[in-house]
């Protein structure tokens, strides 16, 4: 019996020695591109394709809804603006307005009155360009600069010190050396990108002629035009363009939902993953290739769309979804143009007020609700009232905007939208120091109408505080946004 036992074991330890010699070390993956993903062919349950389409769905909506901007006006001829309202331009320049923005804006959610706008979406790998920067003195100014996933990849201004001179916006693949006589060349994580200068302006008539010759030297245009010499251009002679359809009382649909799953993969080939993302590319476009080849799939991605754009879209077009909570009923995105993989954050601002600048150059404060937690609406009367020295702490400028249910601007007998820093010579301060501004709709009296931002009657409405290079009790939430008091 010892012996068999013996000759067992032998006979086991060569079959492990055996084995071992033909055993194959299984390599870890070297990089994301060598980790398998669902091979093709591979069955996909309604419940799974679902899933992943609504998933696509947030995180798709904001690219797909600035990849819709930019294609709507690449092939202008030049700088203009549409219907007459919107600064726009084809690839390689920027069209600039020349006052305020126009109250029948409806290209974008939750313009401002406080800055005159530029705007002008790039191709910087095919088309790289020159942007001006003019000696703004003490002017505020700042250039917004986002990639195709609205993330800034650099930022220009004031409060960054940027100087005066020229700088060359390039794409991740542009290769090249810096020309002598531009000061620093900004390079973008994606091909598509877009500028949106803004200047602060005043409301008293004296600012906006003194402007003028600053708008005139805020030009971009393509690196093979560069000479070295600051150019001007007057934009009180640009063309206007026919205005998009689709706006009606809202903003112009960006999205739309049954075209969704068609246009997400020409967005997914000129956005790259970011790190960490490889994955969840994959797990897309395998169900996309489904799609292309199994009609039922593609339903069941189109109606995917369509109960997300209902039901995950659209609730973040309310203000209080969107951020956190900062006090007093006021929300507000600590992460602004640095959206990263924060999915949620991105898609509520693209839905309810596109293109964020950064906290830094701009922190974004607003509610729909006053003190009591009732929604805000014009059938009401209500107070805004900063104590003595707390107003919002900032180096730029702050402001105050009322925007209507659809967050646009809702016409009144004053033409005014926001009220803050722009107008503070006209804006009387109380016995004590405090500041209270009046939002209702009709006059709280001669006396009070340089305070009196005008609510529509009878309809929702929100409130929104811009914070234009805000200190740090801004940014690290000490300081609080004041109580919308109702008056009874």
């Amino acid at each position: 019996m010892k012996a068999r036992n013996q000759i067992f074991n032998l006979i086991s330890i060569g079959i492990f020695v055996f084995s071992s010699a033909f055993a194959q070390q299984v390599e870890p993956p070297k990089s994301a591109a060598d980790v398998p993903g669902t091979p093709a062919g591979t069955i996909m349950t309604k419940e799974y394709v679902e899933t992943v389409g609504r998933m696509a769905y947030i995180w798709g909506w904001p690219l797909v809804n600035n990849y819709n901007r930019a294609e709507a006006v690449k092939n202008l001829p030049e700088p203009g603006l549409l219907g007459g309202i919107l600064p726009v331009s084809p690839p390689g320049h920027v069209s600039m307005l020349t006052d305020y923005i126009d109250e029948k804006e409806r290209f974008v959610t939750c313009p401002n009155q406080d800055t005159v706008y530029g705007a002008g979406y790039q191709r910087l790998d095919s088309k790289p360009v020159i942007v001006q920067v003019p000696d703004f003195g003490d002017r505020f100014w700042t250039y917004q600069l986002c990639d195709a996933r609205t993330d800034a990849f650099c930022n220009m201004g004031k409060q960054n010190g940027t100087k005066p001179g020229f700088y060359l916006l390039v794409g991740p693949n542009w290769k090249g050396e810096k020309p002598a006589g531009v000061t620093e060349v900004y390079r973008s994580t994606t091909d598509l990108a877009v500028i949106f200068p803004r200047v602060f302006q005043s409301d008293a008539p004296e600012d906006k002629t003194a402007v003028q010759p600053l708008l005139s030297q805020i030009v971009v245009y393509p690196l093979s035009e560069f000479d070295g010499k600051m150019k001007t251009k007057d934009w009180h002679k640009t063309p206007h363009f026919p205005p998009p359809e689709g706006a009606g009382s809202g903003e112009t649909k960006w999205v739309v939902p049954e075209k969704f799953f068609d246009e997400l993969p020409q967005v997914m080939k000129e956005v790259p993953p970011l790190p960490g993302e490889e994955a969840w590319y994959a797990q897309m476009q395998s169900v996309l290739d489904a799609a292309a080849k199994d009609p039922k799939v593609k339903d069941i991605l189109v109606k995917a769309a369509v109960d997300a754009e209902e039901n995950l879209i659209k609730p973040l077009f309310e203000f209080h979804n969107n951020g956190r909570p900062v006090g007093n009923g006021w929300t507000s995105p600590s992460n602004g143009a640095a959206w990263g993989v924060d999915y949620l954050s991105r898609a509520a601002t693209a839905r309810s007020n596109m293109y964020d600048n950064a906290p830094s150059t701009t922190r974004y404060i607003y509610t729909d609700f006053d003190s009591t937690s009732t929604r805000l609406n014009g059938a009401n009367r209500y107070t805004v009232t900063f104590e003595k020295g707390q107003t919002p702490p900032v180096e730029g400028f702050w402001s105050l905007t009322l925007y209507n249910e659809h967050h646009l601007f809702a016409p009144n007998p004053l033409n005014r939208y926001s009220l803050g820093t722009k107008n503070n010579k006209r804006l009387k301060v109380n016995s004590n120091g405090s500041l209270t501004l009046y939002v209702q709709s009709e006059s709280p009296g001669a006396d009070k109408e340089p305070n009196w931002l005008p609510v529509p009657k009878d309809a929702d409405f929100s409130l929104y505080i811009r914070t234009y290079w805000p200190k740090q009790e801004v940014l690290d939430g000490s300081w609080k946004p004041p109580v919308v008091k109702r008056i009874q």
